[in-house]
């Protein structure tokens, strides 16, 4: 079993990845941690410890993490996407968990959970970065322990909260950059620009509602999101972001990757939060670190993958 931990902050897209990590064969999901991001810090810790409920995972220690960016205040949140409670109003709808959070903060969870392991883990990280910054700035040790960061987030293209910039590295770009330009943990980052194209449409959601009480739950959880990306898409369909980045998690190959130099902006500019790769095929040499950008995938089998174990 390959073990797994995901940082998030649900989001409708974040619980449908958290119950795919639940789901997936060959994967041990061993902790979670929660970050501020589509709402608040108490909300998505209350979202994650509901959606491991549904999917039957109390066994998942659940730990709290950073309530706001690094640097400077984060300046509104997403309920206009997911709803004032993040699960489109209905998080009150799913079971309570037995167990409620562990009695220390993410970045402690983390460090306990990568020091133990005994192999090293894969991170998804699928909300703002801030505790994933704070864990590799103060605890350099158990750099060795991560096998792989993978990040939802940033957009080669044009974003979805300014021209330039995702909501996940705009939330706090301080903490983004650390992660991609200045520490060495190898990375892959899923950006938007891949994760809008592996959108889902009513058909693929009407069969993970038939599928059975879970994918019924999970499904009843959209209606907000669904309506936002209805107007977004021009049809009726969503896009489950964070889906994505788990599937190539536990399922490494899932997305093809093209390896590149990138960059965070972090000034106060229209650019800001934005997400630079260098992709110039013929850039000369240097010593800039590279991560694996996720530029291209087979669409339909990533739907299928995630209908096929979300069903499950």
């Amino acid at each position: 079993m390959s073990p797994l931990i995901i940082d998030t902050d649900p989001g409708v897209d974040d619980a449908f990845a958290l119950a795919l990590a639940c789901a997936a064969p060959g994967v041990d999901l061993i902790g979670v941690t929660t970050v501020f991001g589509n709402v608040g810090l108490a909300t998505t810790t209350r979202n994650a410890l509901r959606v491991l409920a549904l999917c039957g995972r109390d066994d998942v220690p659940v730990a709290a993490g950073a309530e706001r960016p690094l640097v400077h205040p984060h300046q509104h949140r997403a309920r206009h996407v997911h709803g004032t409670d993040g699960l489109s109003g209905r998080s009150g709808t799913l079971p309570e968990r037995a167990t409620g959070v562990a009695g220390v903060d993410a970045v402690s969870l983390l460090v306990s959970l990568l020091e133990s392991a005994p192999s090293p883990v894969t991170v998804v990280a699928i909300g703002p970065l801030t505790n994933i910054a704070l864990l590799l700035a103060a605890h350099p040790a158990v750099h060795g322990k991560i096998a792989r960061l993978v990040v939802m987030g940033g957009a080669l293209a044009g974003g979805n909260v300014t021209a330039a910039a995702e909501f996940n590295i705009w939330s706090d770009p301080e903490a983004a950059r650390r992660v991609l330009v200045e520490e060495s943990v190898p990375v892959t980052l899923v950006p938007m620009d891949l994760t809008t194209r592996c959108a889902v449409d009513g058909p693929w959601l009407d069969s993970l509602a038939a599928a059975g009480p879970r994918g019924a739950a999970l499904v009843s959880l959209t209606a907000a999101y669904r309506e936002h990306y209805a107007r977004s898409l021009g049809r009726d369909g969503m896009v489950i972001h964070d889906a994505v980045a788990v599937a190539e998690a536990v399922k490494p190959g899932l997305l093809h990757t093209t390896a590149m130099p990138v960059d965070v902006d972090c000034g106060f500019g229209p650019g800001r939060g934005g997400v630079i790769a260098d992709r110039r095929p013929a850039r000369q040499p240097d010593d800039r670190r590279e991560v694996d950008v996720a530029l291209s995938a087979d669409l339909d089998q990533v739907r299928a993958f995630l209908l096929s174990h979300l069903a499950d």
